[in-house]
This record gives C-alpha cells, sequence and structure tokens, in this order.
C-alpha cells in the first residue's frame, strides 16, 4: 500500500511543477524507465532513492509517505469490509487513489463510519446497561413499588365509598407522598442515563488515554515487533543494564551517568548539538528503575516510528496535544517492557510460574509493578494470557493508573471501593494481599495488591509508597498461584464490595463516603 501512495503522489508533484520524467530521473540518477515503474506502481523504492526525490522536488519527504496516509488506507480498508456495504462490492486497493489525490475526502469517510460504529456501540451500551446494570435493575424495582402503592390508594378511594374524611386524607396523602417519590426515582433515572450516554470527549488528558488504551486492548502488535527488532539490534533476547548501556553509547552517542543526590526523575541533557547526550539516574534508583530507563531510553531512539504511527491511528481519541505527550510517553513505556519482557517467553514464564509476580520480577529483573503491568498487556489475538486489569493509588486512594476490564470499568473519577485489596494492602506494607470480591451483580474477581515504594530519596524525606492491584475474573482464579488455598466455589465467602461509593447500591455498607447516585425515594 505505501507503494501506490509514493508513485502517485511523486507523480503528481512532478506534473504539479512542470517537471518531465526524463528530468527528474536525471536529477536522482536513475533512468527515465525507471521512474515510470516508480510512478506506476510497479517498482518498490528505497529510502535513499526516494529521499534524492523529495529534495530533487524541493518537498518533505513526509509529503510522500506519511504514517496517518498509510493508517487512514488502512481505516478505507476497514470500510471496504463492513458489511453494510457488501452489496457495493467495494474494491480496497482502489481506495490508494482517493487517499493519494483527496486524503480530505478519505478522511471524511472514516469520520463518518466511526459516527457509525459509535452509535452503534452506544446503543449496545445502553442495552446491556437495561438488561445487566444492577443500578437500573434496582431504579426499575424502585419505579414499580411507587406505582403499585399509587393503585392500591387509588382503588382502595375508588371502591370504598363509605370512607370517612380521615381515612380518605390518609389514601389521598399516600398518593401524594409516592408519587413525588415516583418522580424523584424517575428523574434520578433519567439523569443517570442521560448524563453517562451524552458525555462528550473525556475532559483531561488522562482520561483521554484510558479511552485510547482501552479501546486497544493495551496491546500493540506493532510496538511488539519494534522491541524485538530492536533487541536483534542490540543482541540480547532481554539485554542487562550493561547491554543497553553500551547500544546507547554506542549507536547514539549517549553516556549515562548517576544524578546528584539531589536530582529527580532520569532525564537526557545536552546543551550544545555537538556535545553528547547524556542520561541521568537517579542515584537512589533500584538496578529495576535503571534497567527499565535504559530501555525507555533505546526505544526512544529506535522505535520512534512505531510509536508515530501507533498515535497517528489515535487521532480521533487523543484531542489535545497534552494527552498525545501522555499517549507518547505510554507507548514508550509498553515498548520498554516488551523489550525487557518480550511476549513468548514471558507468556510462557508467567503460565509455568503461575503468574507469581515476585518470581517473574526475579526472572526478568523487573520490578513488581512491572510485571503486573506486562500482564495486563498479554492479549495477542490467538495467543491471550489471562485478561488482566490494574489499578494503581496513591495512599490518600488517588488512583494514579488504571487497566479496566469490559466487565469492571473503573472509576475515573473519584476513589475506587475502600474494601478493595488495594487499599487494604497500605495496611500491610511489604506483604501481598489477595481479596475474593464479589460485585453487587453478582461477578466475583480475584484480587492481588502489595504496596511498591518508588526509588528512594535517603533519609528524613518521607517515602513515596504506592499500591499496586492486579485483578482478573475469579473463573481464572485457579490457573494463579494466588489462589491456592482459597474457596472458589460459587457459594464460598467473599468480601461484598462495589465500583464506587457513589455508583454501589450497597446502602448497609459502614465503609460508604458518598451518597448513591440513586438514593431518593429508593430506600
Amino acid at each position: 500500500m505505501a507503494r501506490t501512495l509514493v508513485g502517485q503522489r511523486i507523480r503528481d508533484q512532478r506534473r504539479a511543477q512542470g517537471v518531465t520524467q526524463a528530468a527528474l530521473a536525471q536529477r536522482v540518477g536513475i533512468s527515465p524507465s525507471y521512474l515510470n515503474l516508480i510512478e506506476s506502481d510497479r517498482r518498490n523504492i528505497a529510502g535513499a532513492l526516494l529521499h534524492r526525490i523529495a529534495q530533487a522536488l524541493q518537498r518533505p519527504l513526509e509529503e510522500f509517505d506519511g504514517a496517518a496516509e498509510r493508517r487512514l488506507l488502512d481505516d478505507l480498508a476497514e470500510i471496504a469490509a463492513e458489511p453494510l456495504l457488501s452489496a457495493l462490492h467495494l474494491d480496497a486497493a482502489s481506495a490508494a487513489d482517493l487517499v493519494a489525490r483527496h486524503p480530505g475526502w478519505g478522511r471524511a469517510l472514516v469520520a463518518l463510519h466511526r459516527a457509525g460504529i459509535s452509535q452503534r456501540q452506544t446503543v449496545a451500551a445502553l442495552s446491556d446497561r437495561l438488561s445487566q446494570d444492577p443500578f437500573v435493575a434496582e431504579a426499575v424495582h424502585a419505579l414499580l413499588t411507587r406505582l403499585t402503592a399509587i393503585r392500591s390508594a387509588s382503588e382502595i378511594l375508588e371502591g370504598e365509598e363509605t370512607l370517612d374524611g380521615a381515612h380518605q386524607r390518609r389514601f389521598v396523602s399516600i398518593i401524594a407522598q409516592d408519587s413525588r417519590r415516583l418522580s424523584d426515582v424517575a428523574q434520578a433515572l433519567a439523569s443517570f442515563l442521560g448524563r453517562d450516554l451524552a458525555s462528550g470527549p473525556p475532559s483531561t488528558p488522562a482520561a483521554e488515554v484510558d479511552d485510547y488504551l482501552f479501546d486497544r486492548g493495551n496491546h500493540f502488535p506493532q510496538l511488539e515487533d519494534a522491541a524485538r527488532s530492536l533487541a536483534g539490534e542490540i543482541g540480547a533476547a532481554m539485554p542487562a543494564t550493561a547491554a543497553l548501556a553500551q547500544w546507547l553509547r554506542e549507536r547514539h552517542g549517549l553516556q549515562v551517568r548517576d544524578a546528584d543526590w539531589e536530582a529527580g526523575p532520569a532525564r537526557s541533557s545536552g546543551s550544545e548539538p555537538s556535545s553528547p547526550l547524556v542520561l541521568e539516574l537517579p542515584a537512589l534508583a533500584s538496578p529495576a528503575s535503571r534497567r527499565f530507563a535504559l530501555a525507555r531510553a533505546a526505544c526512544e531512539r529506535a522505535c520512534g516510528d512505531a510509536v508515530e504511527a501507533e498515535l497517528a491511528r489515535a487521532q480521533g481519541v487523543l484531542a489535545s496535544e497534552a494527552a498525545r505527550r501522555r499517549a507518547r510517553r505510554a507507548l514508550f513505556g509498553y515498548a520498554a517492557a516488551a523489550l525487557l519482557m518480550p511476549y513468548e517467553v514471558f507468556q510462557a514464564a508467567a503460565a509455568a510460574a503461575r503468574h507469581d509476580i515476585e518470581l517473574l520480577a526475579r526472572r526478568f529483573g523487573t520490578s513488581f509493578e512491572q510485571v503486573c503491568h506486562r500482564l495486563a498487556t498479554l492479549h495477542r489475538p490467538g495467543a491471550e494470557g489471562i485478561p488482566f486489569g490494574f489499578l494503581r493509588t496513591d495512599p490518600s486512594g488517588f488512583v494514579t493508573k488504571r487497566l479496566s476490564l469490559p466487565r469492571l470499568p473503573l472509576p475515573r473519577w473519584g476513589n475506587a471501593c475502600p474494601l478493595w485489596a488495594v487499599h487494604a494492602a497500605f495496611r500491610s506494607p511489604g506483604s501481598i494481599v489477595r481479596q475474593l470480591a464479589e460485585f453487587p451483580g453478582g461477578d466475583r474477581y480475584l484480587m492481588v495488591a502489595r504496596v511498591v515504594e518508588k526509588d528512594g530519596t535517603g533519609f528524613g524525606a518521607p517515602p513515596r509508597l504506592l499500591s499496586v492491584m492486579l485483578f482478573c475474573d475469579a473463573l481464572h482464579a485457579d490457573r494463579l498461584v494466588y489462589g491456592d488455598g482459597m474457596d472458589l466455589t460459587p457459594r464460598a465467602p467473599a468480601t461484598p464490595v462495589g465500583q464506587a461509593c457513589r455508583v454501589c447500591v450497597r446502602r448497609d455498607c459502614s465503609w460508604r463516603q458518598e451518597e448513591p447516585l440513586f438514593d431518593a425515594g429508593m430506600s
């Protein structure tokens, strides 16, 4: 597909400038017949030759071979495969001419297609909510209860002509009270559904990135491939710290050194273009943090094209520049994890160790948190691992990182349920806390959490503690070492939890910190 774009664009730009094939061929040192084959998309074109052609036409290289246009071709191919359009017999290959000549129209078609998909997903989400969401179920129950009470009182008033004034006033009062409660419940239900479905784009860069990662299933095959290629360049499948530092120094002139004691996170510096860049690592960084920082630096220099291609795919999701910067950092972190924990090797080791996080951390020279995060990315089609979710909080309960599961979306605003293991871990620092948690709808999850200390700051400074939690459906618990010794039968005792206080229906919970959305008239 890239050849089609390049050939047509070269031809169009040459003609727009009034340059003949013979003249352009002479400028770049090839025969006119070979240039004709390139422009006709019958020959591939190497990077050096394409660069010479771009220089000869005085146009930027990206104008001929851009990642965004390749993504647009992929999107149009998906449209051609849309079942609703099957009767039109669209040829996906013909989209190349549209992208080369009229990319704006191509993007317009993709935008309309995505809008249609979004509408279908909204309808499906509403259908799922109406049929399964416990909040809606309880609201409907409250509606029926109030309607039944109103009907009963009305029938008594209608059928009993001998009622005295006091009894009549009593039943009229019942009807009035239940009518008000019915109105409150109906308004709360309408507000809840309307606010959720009418919500616009995420309001913060963090929320935009969360949506982006969730939409992609937190799995990026192109970054897995880029990390594998980088490992081949370095000459090690899981490069050690010394190998990474040597590669950075020899290939990119990057010197690695310890920062001053008061220095902050790792950073690259270089005051003059001719001076070698310096990667400063915090003096108190752990071996796992140092190695990961070097892996990230290597990926930033070798996997940039793959990351930018991924970001080009997210143009409709990452609306702000701040979100794109945040996503770019997350994707380089993903690539670094893939470099240190290659997919096939890591997945096999995880299965053999029954997902013992500490054992895997020692095996791969990574941290507890890095292993948890990597376990939540094993979603390659046909070679999937256990579907894990991931959550990280600080001692205040503020969520600093989240990877949701389809049936358990993590709270975006506010704190998660205070009964979750991720909070309980702060009461047992250094120990792994496991928990069988049951949600109001009956879904059960195995939660595994541990407090980790970020790189130290020295004596006298407060330690920076975070709690990291990995969780999965209890159906997979027997495949985890953390499920050993637990009663996992459907009737086994489990900790009753919710998603967050504001949406939890457990009104008798002594841990409740906020009033539920459905409060009026439903008690």
